[in-house]
């Protein structure tokens, strides 16, 4: 049964079935492009937008014409739908507690100057149909715990506000105002709050007067212009803004620490920061003042291995584990940091479950470019194609990346 055959059945069954709809967002931080391209294997899959957030319930939703709704995400809840003919995928993708809420490509514009200006177009799930819909109008998209609800930025940025778009009707409700300039949004785990991080340039900028030598070739590089970051309530719209700047240890060489967006971390009482440094990443309060990290949380790092602590926090995903022909991820314990698991794939991007992981890893026969979506679980060899494999290298248009939600 395919998601329109789905989703049909699920009317048919309205009227005496109640189903609590899914809940949760995944989306990740775009890591440098510099870091980005002198990745080996190790990283070569780590450009995905990914952040995880806690499920919440929604009620079935309204159409336009006064009718109740079931959201495509919401009928496929327990089943597993894979797309693995199609890159870019053109149907839902779900497996366990996510689901593929959206993917997003990227381009770089060339400007007269020689500067590039990073642009993203994404996709987003038709609740309706199931498939996957362009949707051009904003610079950055973060899906909220439902996926029924987006928060957007238009496309010049840093944007003076923040919308939120409902995912069935596909227009904004309204408008937030943030101070100082936005750049980057994410929503919380219980989806009640945004964090909006600020900055005084377009973060996606990368300036031809900073260029340097990647690899074998000169390139722009960006400007850390991050200011700081605003928690903003979305049922109010009230926020509260304070000073982050790029984050810079004493001594440090000038422009060696991190700009980088904030998020919220696994339980959404602190904010989390990668840097381009060890320890990798930092935990800071919600005024902005850096913390120790949780104890459960000490070995993340969502830009080597996004899928983070596992839902009952008895495991956090590691980073690639392979070797120069061959893939392979771990698991390690939250407390030590020691390896519990050694797993197939090349990057591990969410827990479907407490035992299993979506990743990316390569496709029989391809390239460490040529990857799919997989489903790989602790303690067994086996890897089920979730989609079809990307082949584009690099920064062409027809490179996708994930955003994933709990259902």
């Amino acid at each position: 049964m395919n998601v329109e055959e789905l989703v049909r059945a699920s009317l048919r069954e309205q009227a005496a079935d109640t189903v609590t709809a899914p809940a949760d967002l995944a989306d990740r931080v775009l890591a440098g492009r510099r870091r980005r391209r002198a990745r080996t294997l190790a990283g070569a899959a780590a450009t995905t937008a990914l952040v995880i957030a806690a499920a919440v319930a929604v009620p079935a939703a309204l159409d336009p014409d006064g009718g109740a709704t079931r959201l495509a995400s919401e009928v496929s809840r327990g089943k597993t739908l894979t797309d693995v003919d199609q890159s870019p995928p053109r149907d839902l993708i779900a497996v366990g507690d996510q689901a593929l809420a959206a993917y997003f490509t990227v381009r770089m514009d060339k400007q007269p100057n020689r500067d590039e200006i990073m642009t993203r177009t994404y996709s987003v799930l038709d609740q309706k149909t199931g498939k996957y819909e362009v949707d051009a109008r904003w610079a950055y998209l973060a899906v909220a715990p439902g996926l029924r609800t987006a928060a957007v930025l238009e496309r010049q940025l840093p944007a003076e506000r923040v919308g939120i778009l409902d995912l069935l009707t596909k227009k904004v409700t309204r408008w937030i105002p943030v101070e100082g300039g936005v750049g980057s949004v994410e929503f919380s785990p219980d989806g009640e709050r945004l964090i909006a991080t600020t900055y005084d340039k377009n973060p996606d900028h990368f300036y031809w007067s900073e260029k340097a030598q990647v690899n074998d070739t000169m390139e722009p590089q960006r400007v850390y212009s991050r200011t700081g970051f605003a928690i903003v309530d979305v049922e109010s719209g009230e926020s509260d803004r304070h000073e982050v700047p790029p984050y810079k240890m004493e001594g440090d060489l000038e422009g060696f620490g991190s700009g980088e967006k904030l998020r919220f971390n696994n339980d959404g009482t602190l904010v989390y920061e990668p840097i381009n440094m060890d320890p990798g990443r930092i935990f800071r309060d919600l005024r902005g003042k850096v913390v120790a990290a949780p104890p459960k949380e000490e070995h993340v790092d969502l830009v080597m291995a996004p899928a983070g602590l596992s839902p009952n926090g008895e495991l956090v995903a590691g980073g690639f584990a392979g070797g120069a022909r061959t893939t392979a991820t771990e698991v390690l314990d939250p407390g030590t940091g020691k390896r519990a698991a050694k797993l197939k794939g090349q990057e591990l991007l969410a827990w479907a479950d407490d035992k299993r992981l979506i990743a990316w890893d390569i496709a029989p026969g391809g390239n460490e470019f040529e990857n799919r979506l997989v489903l790989i679980t602790i303690g067994s060899d086996k890897v089920v194609s979730l989609s079809g494999a990307r082949t584009p290298k690099d920064y062409s248009p027809g490179r996708w990346e994930p955003v994933f939600a709990k259902r």
